[in-house]
């Protein structure tokens, strides 16, 4: 039976951050008495973005509880994306660069500054799984005013909140160990979820599918079919619709015989939904740019190469292991492996998870058994199918799960890759514009009301599973973009709830959510709705009413980065100065 509650004893006196984030109404060094389950922020999710926000609070002396579904907390990180999502590393700060430290110091103090863990751990910026999930439960230990309860299922039906005067009240969730309901009272609510429940259930709107570009008139948005790296080709038609960008597993594999698992052949092994593999890897037909250029005089030598039983030589296309996935290198010979995006097969299931943001978690649960099965079955028959080169089988066979890793699940991520769930109608749309210049040579828009820097490109997966004839598949597309500002409106609800931020399910266009999507940005923003839900309920304020001005002055104290700018550090002097001076720019 696992552990479903962890309480992290309260201690008396506030942390000197307290004292100085700005918020000059908490002094007193005591928290209000609250009941056992009566807490003052109720975070939903126990994702890097629900924990930052807990970690937050904490350290403003606030309570708070989060309710994660699984026996786990730690989202993604701990469940194999061990190669951090950020383009410019130092333009997200705070707590998210407070975890990359701690990561970091684990390596150096377990094996050494010189060692060969401290050197691919990159400076904390790619780690085991099991490692992000030591540091998270590190944060927590550490926030004496936090609570933890697991394997706590909320259910988005409405009923499951009790709201009155535009306040959530209370929430209802099912202790899945004993299946009885508990009931918790709070005076804020946060959604971090990356599904978006929380929002549903409480009747706000929000985003589902892909927006045309009619619409905003981004780039990249609707039906788009692109050559990686390379241009947008015929069947594009920008239209939007209902489709949701694909999810998958995050790996951890690796090729070291003394750690490996062998992989086995799933219960339920459908051949049929791999076999075109068997033409691309024999040909070297894939997604990329390269293959506009390929000539008959290379395909026909490449087709002789075949028949010999040797590989293809196509520039640029995946080799070996590499067709199926996509990987980084971790600290003790594990790997990242993430969806392959030059294969028209990968870890990716397109199309299949399309009702997964608003159905229920019965049919939740069977979609990740089924992609669970399908991503079993795709390594299986890459290592033992006949019909598939030898020299290919062999490469292949060469891997396999880390036997360290998720060894209650059979090494197998515990957690699926929700990519994009719901997306909330917020105060502001964050879309493609936000993310880049506003001219050649220059940076995206500063929104006054920021309360994070991030940077990642717009990034989204397939939508749609391979089709006969196009280049590549639908929607697995990838634009560049620079560092850019998140507006605090983009947590807020178009609504008229006064008690509400969604960190993790934030308000954005299907484009805009796709850099907004990672998880260093989501600590960030999970950082700034536990800070500002502090404040309001110290101050009995609604979040419409919030001053942003006093939200950023305390992101500040917290080191966090609002406007990133490369030649100057947090620990510079003039740095808060700075900092708001870059907001006031035009």
């Amino acid at each position: 039976m696992p552990t479903t509650r962890r309480t992290f004893l309260r201690l008396s006196g506030l942390s000197s951050l307290a004292l100085t984030a700005g918020i000059p109404e908490i002094h007193t060094g005591i928290i209000s008495p609250l009941a056992e389950n009566d807490y003052d922020l109720i975070i939903v999710g126990g994702t890097p973005g629900g924990i930052m926000a807990a970690v937050s609070a904490s350290r403003l002396g606030k309570k708070s509880l989060i309710l994660e579904r699984t026996a786990h907390i730690g989202g993604l990180p701990a469940n194999g994306l061990g190669a951090t999502d950020i383009a410019t590393r130092g333009a997200t700060g705070g707590l998210f660069l407070e975890f990359v430290q701690r990561i970091k110091a684990h390596y150096v103090e377990k094996y050494g500054a010189d060692s060969q863990q401290a050197k691919d751990c990159s400076d904390g910026y790619h780690f085991e799984p099991s490692v992000a999930a030591k540091i998270f439960d590190g944060f927590l230990k550490e926030s004496p005013h936090a609570t933890v309860l697991t394997m706590r299922q909320f259910d988005f039906e409405p009923e499951n909140l009790t709201i009155q005067n535009n306040r959530i009240q209370s929430i209802r969730v099912t202790d899945r160990n004993t299946k009885k309901t508990e009931t918790y009272k709070g005076r804020f609510f946060i959604d971090a979820t990356y599904e978006g429940d929380l929002i549903a259930a409480a009747g706000v709107p929000f985003f589902l599918g892909r927006e045309g570009k009619s619409d905003y008139n981004e780039v990249g948005a609707g039906r788009v079919y692109k050559y990686w790296a390379g241009p947008e080709g015929p069947g594009s038609t920008f239209q939007g619709d209902n489709a949701v960008q694909s999810y998958n597993y995050r790996l951890c594999v690796t090729s070291d015989p003394t750690i490996r698992v062998k992989i086995q052949k799933p219960a339920r092994y459908n051949r049929e939904e791999y076999v075109s593999m068997i033409g691309d890897v024999t040909t070297g037909h894939y997604t990329g740019v390269a293959m506009m250029e390929l000539t008959d005089a290379q395909k026909a030598e490449n087709l002789r190469r075949s028949k010999a039983g040797l590989p293809p030589e196509v520039p640029g296309m995946p080799k070996g292991i590499a067709w199926l996935t996509n990987m980084v290198k971790l600290p003790n010979g594990k790997n990242d492996g993430n969806n392959q995006h030059h294969s028209f097969i990968s870890t990716d299931l397109p199309e299949e998870n399309w009702p997964y943001p608003t159905s229920g978690w019965e049919w939740r649960d069977r979609f990740a058994q089924r992609l669970r099965e399908y991503t079993e079955g795709l390594f299986y028959f890459a290592q033992n199918d006949p019909e598939l080169p030898d020299w290919f089988r062999k490469e292949c066979s060469e891997w396999g799960w880390a036997k360290d890793e998720y060894t209650d699940n059979g090494h197998f991520p515990r957690q699926l890759y929700v990519r994009e769930g719901r997306r909330m109608k917020g105060k502001y749309v964050f879309k493609a514009q936000d993310a880049q210049p506003v001219k050649p040579g220059g940076r995206p828009p500063i929104h006054a009301d920021s309360i994070t820097a991030s940077h990642y490109a717009l990034d989204s997966h397939a939508v749609r599973k391979r089709e006969a004839g196009r280049i590549h598949l639908d929607g697995f597309i990838s634009y560049p973009s620079a560092v850019y500002t998140v507006p605090f409106r983009v947590m807020v609800p178009d609504s008229p709830l006064e008690n509400l931020l969604a960190p993790v399910p934030a308000s954005a266009t299907h484009i805009g959510f796709s850099t907004l999507r990672m998880e260093p940005c989501w600590m960030a923003l999970g950082q700034a709705a536990g800070t500002a839900a502090a404040i309001c309920v110290q101050k009995s304020q609604s979040v419409h009413a919030l001053p942003v001005t006093e939200l950023q002055k305390a992101l500040l104290q917290q080191k966090a980065i609002l406007v990133y700018s490369k030649g100057i550090a947090t620990t510079d002097p003039n740095f808060e100065t700075s900092q708001l001076a870059m907001l006031n720019e035009k």
